[in-house]
């Protein structure tokens, strides 16, 4: 399974390499979102990789920057539908693809010891404000191709990460707050896509630990424990670490990966299940609303239990609550 997830987000990446579009209309549904495809640098030992990012920007001025990052062998093209429904609704959606294989251990899952590389992925939000630095660099060359000069990088953050991801994203957001408090008060929520742990360390249950005794909101949509999520073993940690009335959902007939909706590569389907349109619609409404929610500081009932939209996809059968 995941040589063939390997071989897809290989295929990926090479045809990124050969023809970069400067600057795409991105059908929607509600309106006109422009992606651009650029390079991000992100140090990795005594080297910079130059990594593909891909950047969705909305019709208006951003409500915030959206990090949504892509799992174990995968890429960030297999994030496309899900970052365009994000960017539908005002998020800033930035998308790099990280390695899953590197010599020196810059990877999104631990293989060995990546927790440097995320303390260099958790630099560029850290780093955010300088327009000079990496982030702002990346930007600058993406609102350019975007014809948005005018934009500024947001001065709010959600972290979104699908599988492997779904560890690192809660390592990054803790590596921000012991080490960019400034930054990490930017960061209003984390959105955990059917995490999956590690086989090697305590990356997630370190970082939840840590991030348990913050007000941060942290919220998942996992599918039933199967093969292609470690049975469940990331959505485990985060029922045992975060003592909270409300974790999220869990999408009784998901498949791993539901939000790489249309986007997913054919292998993924053939490996872990192709996600059916009920569940991608449940997932991509529900977690697009709590972030909404996490930047306006506001809830809104439809999207948590006793609401109506909420307890009608319950009442279907679509999806259990975690808590």
């Amino acid at each position: 399974m995941r040589f063939r997830r390997l071989l897809a987000a290989t295929c990926s990446i090479a045809a990124a390499l050969i023809a970069f579009t400067p600057a795409t209309p991105f059908a929607s549904a509600d309106t006109t979102v422009t992606k651009v495809s650029n390079r991000v640098e992100i140090r990795c030992a005594f080297t910079t990789l130059r990594q593909s990012s891909d950047w969705y920007f909305p019709a208006g001025t951003p409500k915030a920057l959206l990090w949504l990052q892509h799992g174990f062998a995968s890429a960030n093209d297999s994030m496309d539908d899900t970052a365009g429904k994000f960017a539908d609704q005002g998020f800033l959606v930035f998308a790099p693809t990280l390695p899953t294989a590197n010599i020196f251990g810059c990877t999104v899952q631990n293989l060995g010891n990546n927790t440097n590389f995320l303390h260099n992925v958790a630099d560029l939000f850290g780093k955010s404000a300088d327009a000079n630095d990496k982030l702002g660099r990346s930007f600058a060359d993406a609102k350019s191709k975007a014809g948005r000069t005018n934009l500024a990088l947001p001065g709010s953050f959600v972290f979104a990460g699908h599988s492997a991801a779904g560890e690192a994203v809660p390592y990054v957001a803790q590596r921000l707050r012991s080490d960019y408090a400034a930054a990490f008060g930017k960061l209003r929520g984390v959105i955990l896509y059917d995490p999956v742990k590690s086989i090697i360390g305590n990356n997630l249950s370190s970082s939840l630990n840590h991030l348990s005794n913050t007000t941060l909101p942290i919220l998942a949509v996992s599918a039933p424990p199967y093969s292609c999520n470690s049975n469940g073993s990331g959505t485990n940690i985060l029922l045992n670490q975060l003592q909270r009335p409300f974790l999220g959902v869990r999408l009784t007939s998901g498949s791993h990966i539901d939000v790489e909706a249309s986007s997913a590569p054919g292998p993924d389907k053939v490996a872990c299940g192709a996600p059916q349109s009920k569940n991608v619609a449940a997932l991509q409404q529900l977690s697009v609303g709590w972030a909404g929610d996490f930047v306006s500081g506001s809830t809104t009932a439809d999207y948590y239990p006793g609401g109506g939209y909420y307890e009608s996809l319950r009442t279907a059968g679509t999806i259990t609550t975690l808590s």
